[in-house]
């Protein structure tokens, strides 16, 4: 195939049985969801580029990662990188500000960003995400932490990790901002040229470079500079993630890429991922809502690739798709085959049958590389109401009443929908 008819660098195509494994990811975590009350909702892929520009002029992802174009009347799009602004402009245009606080929403759905494309990054790529309104208590940042780590270990990712800091406020940030900026600045010299940059127009994320890790080891510490109030909501969010039999990290260089972060921030990682290594992360936005010129509304939630995560499952996550019954048939039974395969999918059985006009053993040569179990129509089983349940995988087969045909085990194993195993329940907290 020639090169400008391939896919784009940094995609992919998810083919079966991967693909079965997205799905059934997708179910676990908007199941888990609901279970803390989140719903699900929708933005378009892509927003008006003002929307990120608001919230995250000074990012990489809006001024090196995004994907912009201009439509046929002149406006300005952007695919969106993330899933967060999106969803709170969705909040201010459509006037959830009046809905019952707090407000629990969540998504899946597909990001772009050009990035480098590396092992479980890709520049489309899927995110699930949760995002709470409403709610300024340190128990809305402990609740969505919960659910991040639930959703994690209901796919099969065991003893999940979770990293917090806190960033501050509008009060106490400018002071760590001249401290930070103060440190870094008698070091320019020793900086990588994005931390030159991140200098002058976001200090904060020069803890979060990845090269520059010897120079802010002995960067000044945010807690040093918290005011009262960031300190006690911190700590109690801690207590909140601990009671519920968490173990909780800070990490002093923990902040988040995106401008809108307010005091809380978190990522969760997993021991098999090596130190430092993260899945995902989230935080707390106050500001966000009111950027987008919306009212003033405490907010927090996370963003999860999905991509990153499928890969740190493995064979974690047992998905079983639904294991197809075909319906094949003897010379001249092609109609009867064709209604009996329409009547079981009417019964919630998935079911297959020949639709290229080939021999019997053809038939069932092809069925053999798609399912183990077939229904041969025809001949004189037929005629007495009866049709042939074959296993392909034993080679055995055997009349069956076609009115019995619902109880036959292939016809079970049919009916099987995508299966996730769950995590084993957790001894029940102490109510006292």
């Amino acid at each position: 195939m020639r090169t400008e008819l391939q896919r784009p660098r940094g995609t992919q195509d998810v083919l079966p049985p991967e693909s079965w494994k997205v799905e059934g990811l997708r179910q676990v975590a908007l199941t888990v969801a609901r279970r803390y009350g989140f719903e699900p909702v929708e933005t378009p892929i892509f927003e008006q580029s003002a929307v990120f520009l608001r919230v995250g002029e000074h990012t990489d992802i809006v001024q090196h990662e995004r994907y912009t174009f201009r439509d046929a009347g002149g406006v300005e799009l952007t695919l969106r990188p993330e899933g967060t602004a999106a969803v709170a402009r969705a909040y201010v245009e459509n006037g959830l500000q009046a809905w019952p606080k707090p407000v629990r929403l969540c998504y899946f759905g597909p990001m772009f960003r050009r990035e480098r494309p590396q092992a479980g990054r890709f520049r489309q790529h899927t995110q699930f995400g949760a995002e709470l309104y409403g709610s300024e208590s340190p128990l809305a940042d402990a609740e969505v932490i919960l659910l991040a780590l639930a959703v994690v270990e209901a796919a099969g990712l065991a003893d999940p990790e979770v990293r917090v800091n806190s960033i501050g406020c509008e009060r106490c940030r400018p002071r760590y901002r001249e401290a930070l900026v103060g440190y870094f600045a008698a070091r320019r010299e020793a900086l990588c040229p994005d931390c030159q940059v991140r200098l002058e127009r976001n200090p904060l994320r020069l803890l979060d470079c990845k090269v520059d890790v010897a120079v802010r080891a002995e960067a000044p510490d945010l807690a040093d500079y918290w005011c009262d109030d960031c300190r006690a909501h911190f700590a109690a969010v801690e207590a909140a993630v601990a009671s519920a039999g968490r173990r909780v990290e800070r990490d002093p260089h923990l902040v988040r890429g995106l401008d809108y972060y307010t005091r809380t921030v978190f990522e969760v990682g997993h021991p098999s991922l090596g130190a430092g290594v993260a899945l995902f992360g989230g935080g707390r936005y106050d500001g966000l809502v009111a950027s987008l010129d919306g009212p003033t509304v405490p907010a927090v939630g996370f963003g999860m690739g999905i991509e990153r995560l499928l890969g740190a499952l493995g064979d974690r996550l047992a998905v079983t798709a639904p294991t197809p019954l075909y319906v094949g048939h003897l010379p001249g039974y092609a109609e009867e085959a064709f209604r009996l395969a329409e009547w079981l999918r009417n019964q919630g059985v998935a079911a297959e049958s020949d639709l290229l006009g080939r021999s019997v053993r053809a038939q069932l040569k092809d069925a053999a590389r798609r399912t183990r179990w077939a229904v041969l129509v025809g001949g004189r089983e037929w005629e007495a109401g009866q049709v042939v349940v074959r296993d392909l995988g034993q080679g055995t087969q055997a009349p069956w009443p076609k009115e019995r045909l619902l109880e036959w085990e292939g016809v079970a194993a049919a009916r099987l929908a995508v299966g996730v195993p769950w995590a084993e329940p957790k001894a029940a907290p102490d109510l006292r």
